[in-house]
């Protein structure tokens, strides 16, 4: 039977592709034959994912608990695999925006997803297994960490009393050592490190110190800078709205959650890694923001302010109804 010329042309084509690698085209053919073909379940590891779930207690609602903090990590390396195909050398307003609009739609899927946190599990049995994670906790996601390091300067993420002319001066090591996160994971009564920050520290402080280095010339707002105000609407908006996403809206629905379980009176239930959450989740206290050129000094000075109002508002309808 004649082999219809595009099969021909591909054959060719492979010949000439193994031909410049010095590899024999025909043994690579006959493999063919024997490989079986690729499954959906083998394709995702299915099997192994679905095993990854290893709970501390038999309490149902701790398989929620982790699943999905699992399904953000895997949100968070898509962030990351969109900043890291950027090429600080030769990238383009257009491409920018284009992979900044991509993480919006990662971070927007978590933040509309996050009710299952706040209203999905049974709050009894949440404070029934939460003792058994002690000192794990969400504050311990490097890869959130390695978002804010690609999305702007460390000066901007250093602790606020510390975000000035002085703090701007510092080497990169010193700027880091002052970073926000440092300050939130506290406890409450001595102001001494948690064992959740120091595990943290331990594990994690080179490889971030590392990146924040090889980042500090290519993160987004640097690269927003690059443009010398050559930025289209699209990229200003898309750019916006990530900074809102990630130092507004996920601290947030993270602090809606917190009060949920933790707010008791008349004290507070500490979080699981002994994090200072009252001070450290709330936008108004850090006032992270990745692209300060982009908001006015109103709407700096008034940062996390609007959802505030809104989820007030809504609970306000909610009460009336």
């Amino acid at each position: 039977m004649a082999l219809d010329e595009k099969i021909l042309e591909k054959i060719e084509a492979l010949q000439e592709k193994y031909d410049a690698s010095g590899q024999d085209m025909l043994s690579y053919l006959e493999g063919l034959l024997y490989a079986d073909y690729l499954t959906y379940w083998d394709y995702i590891n299915l099997d192994i994912l679905l095993q990854l779930q290893q709970p501390r207690t038999p309490i149902p609602d701790e398989n929620i608990f982790i699943i999905y903090h699992q399904i953000t990590e895997l949100y968070f390396k898509l962030c990351l695999l969109e900043i890291d195909q950027i090429n600080p050398d030769s990238f383009t307003d257009a491409e920018l925006g284009m992979r900044v609009a991509r993480m919006n739609a990662y971070f927007e899927n978590m933040v509309r997803s996050f009710a299952i946190m706040v209203d999905g599990m049974d709050p009894k049995q949440f404070l029934q297994f939460r003792m058994a994670l002690l000192p794990a906790s969400g504050f311990q996601s490097a890869q959130y960490r390695k978002i804010e390091i690609c999305s702007t300067s460390l000066f901007l993420l250093m602790e606020q009393s510390t975000r000035n002319e002085s703090g701007a001066k510092e080497s990169l090591k010193n700027q880091f050592q002052h970073i926000y996160w440092r300050k939130g994971a506290t406890e409450l009564k001595s102001g001494k490190k948690t064992l959740t920050l120091t595990q943290f520290e331990q594990k994690y402080d080179k490889e971030l110190l590392e990146l924040a280095e090889k980042m500090h010339n290519r993160n987004l707002n640097f690269l927003l800078e690059k443009l010398n105000g050559e930025v289209s609407t699209h990229t200003v908006s898309v750019l916006r709205k990530f900074d809102e996403q990630v130092n507004i809206h996920w601290p947030l629905v993270h602090y809606k959650s917190a009060v949920r379980y933790l707010q008791k009176n008349p004290a507070d239930i500490a979080a699981t890694g002994g994090t200072n959450w009252q001070k450290y989740l709330p936008p108004r206290f850090q006032k992270r923001i990745f692209f300060p050129t982009l908001w006015s000094q109103t709407e700096q000075d008034n940062w996390g302010k609007v959802w505030v109002d809104e989820q007030l508002e809504q609970l306000l309808r909610t009460k009336q109804s």
